[in-house]
């Protein structure tokens, strides 16, 4: 894929996300913590109460302590790095690339006295600007859907990796054999050219030489998300006219209603995938 699409994927999801109506709409709807899929125990429950179990989860497949370095990609507004720093007392750094969710972030810190545990940095990783083997863990969740050249974000991750580090992340992904008529109007609700794979990350994790990639299919909760975000939308839909504009607002329903026909279908899919770079055979 070329130079110049690659930077379109990345100014695009920053030209988006730092506009007034995206941060509102995701502020208000997500709950104004988490900007993820959440786990649901049942259809109706509110998307605040849901988004913090997958990052329970996450973290529960990982050995963390004070100790710990830690890189958020695609931290949002930080709601896992509060949760790992106070929760364990990780040392977190929150890379991405919307400035305006950012300050969001710095100032959700330093009101939970976070701040000495919890950076934030402006940037994107497809160009991770840390050195080699700076961090422990990385840490991504529905973010890397964003990006033009997942391969190289894949790699970029390896990179900063320590020798024994581990990199666990969520994205939103199609199922293999999802047909293009269904996905363009999926795409087009947030701006994006392609979605990945379970398949496809498993398979860039073996082009660097990863032996195993844990893979925790957990689809469902991706149709239950965007239904919940649908609904919540509409039942506020005044409010959020007021606040967003009714020409972010209409599109952004009748993008859920693609996303969530498409999750019924089973041609989306979202879930835990985890590498471990200590399994990596350098012969590979």
């Amino acid at each position: 894929m070329s130079i110049a699409t690659e930077k379109t994927a990345v100014d695009k999801a920053e030209e988006y996300y730092n506009s007034t109506p995206a941060d509102e709409f995701y502020f208000k709807i997500w709950g104004g913590t988490h900007i993820h899929v959440g786990i649901y125990n049942h259809s109706k429950e509110p998307i605040k109460d849901a988004s913090p179990r997958i990052v329970q989860m996450m973290a529960s497949k990982l050995k963390l302590d004070s100790n710990t370095k830690l890189l958020d990609l695609g931290s949002g507004y930080g709601g896992a790095a509060r949760y790992l720093a106070k929760q364990f007392g990780v040392q977190v750094t929150c890379l991405n690339l919307s400035e305006t969710q950012n300050k969001r972030n710095r100032s959700l810190n330093k009101e939970h006295g976070l701040e000495n545990l919890i950076t934030v940095v402006e940037g994107n990783f497809e160009d991770i600007p840390f050195p080699e083997n700076s961090f422990d863990i990385v840490w991504s969740q529905d973010a890397i859907v964003h990006s033009a050249n997942r391969e190289l974000v894949v790699q970029e991750v390896v990179r900063v990796l320590n020798d024994s580090g581990e990199f666990i992340f969520t994205d939103l992904m199609q199922t293999f054999d999802c047909p293009k008529s269904i996905l363009k109007p999926v795409l087009d609700l947030i701006h994006l050219d392609s979605l990945g794979s379970f398949g496809f990350y498993v398979e860039q994790a073996r082009k660097l030489g990863v032996k195993k990639t844990k893979v925790h299919d957990l689809s469902e909760h991706l149709t239950t998300h965007y239904q919940r975000v649908m609904e919540e939308t509409q039942d506020r839909y005044n409010e959020m006219v007021e606040t967003c504009g009714k020409e972010y607002i209409d599109p952004m329903i009748q993008g859920l209603k693609h996303w969530v026909e498409a999750g019924k279908n089973d041609h989306l899919s979202w879930g835990i995938i985890h590498m471990d770079k200590s399994d990596i055979d350098y012969a590979a």
